[in-house]
């Protein structure tokens, strides 16, 4: 028997070993306390229940009440809903009531145990996930709020500036006397204010040259749920920055900063 034979052999007696069964005979489910870890370090545990010939699998809702604890509902974003979808359907997966289930025959048990651990830890990963992500998913709110004042813009604008290096914006607005270079920020802090402010800086002397227009710098700001620090905002402002705070956005005098 070759070293990975042996190896497998071992993983296959660590996992019978870590695997706890606790069956609820008033009931018929019976509970799987698993070896593999969920979102917060705990043992995923899953519930069988064989009734007819028909193999019922679930997590109990566990999943997505942990997600919620977490910060990462997924139905507060439809990003997060789609990409939940994909997972499900690539493991075969439902959701129902806020459970993951899978149904089989009793031979099936082995691939769909299987599957749904594979489906539960993916899903839990989205709090991760949602953590570097977040950004991006707030970048798709600004799209769709410039979509909806009807502006026309250029998304992931890129310009190359004096120092020979190039900046990317996440829109850029080109007006008939002004150009308008966008940034959304999820949050505001000592590194994304200062890179925003230098790379505007640093591509306007160029873009004025090249376009004859003046060259203006706006930062939509996601301030729900969540402290704005004012020294942020007021180094914005001191460099000339428009800011457009996203619970104002709808606000006349905010609409305004998106004409260039």
């Amino acid at each position: 028997m070759s070293w990975i034979d042996n190896s497998i052999k071992e993983y296959y007696n660590w996992l019978k070993e870590k695997t706890i069964v606790t069956k609820d005979e008033r009931t018929g489910w019976s509970a799987i306390s698993t070896p593999f870890l969920g979102l917060f370090n705990d043992s995923i545990e899953i519930y069988a229940k064989l009734e007819n010939g028909r193999l019922l699998l679930s997590d109990d809702g566990l999943t997505l009440s942990n997600l919620e604890l977490a910060g990462s509902a997924v139905t507060r974003s439809p990003k997060r809903k789609e990409w939940l979808d994909m997972v499900l359907l690539n493991y075969g997966v439902s959701l129902v009531d806020n459970e993951l289930q899978t149904t089989g025959n009793e031979k099936d048990f082995p691939q769909k145990k299987h599957n749904l651990i594979c489906a539960i830890s993916e899903i839990s990963d989205m709090a991760m996930m949602a953590k570097h992500t977040v950004s991006s998913l707030f970048k798709e709110d600004v799209k769709a709020y410039l979509d909806e004042q009807n502006i026309i813009y250029t998304p992931q604008f890129i310009a190359k500036g004096s120092t020979g290096i190039e900046f990317n914006f996440d829109f850029q607005i080109a007006g008939r006397n002004k150009e308008l270079v966008i940034k959304s920020f999820n949050s505001l802090n000592k590194i994304n204010v200062p890179n925003f402010l230098f790379g505007w800086d640093d591509i306007k002397p160029a873009r004025e040259k090249i376009s004859g227009k003046e060259l203006m710098g706006l930062a939509i700001v996601n301030n729900i749920d969540k402290e704005t620090k004012q020294e942020y905002l007021e180094a914005l402002e001191s460099k000339g920055s428009k800011i457009i705070l996203w619970d104002q956005r709808h606000q006349q005098s905010m609409i305004e900063k998106l004409v260039a």
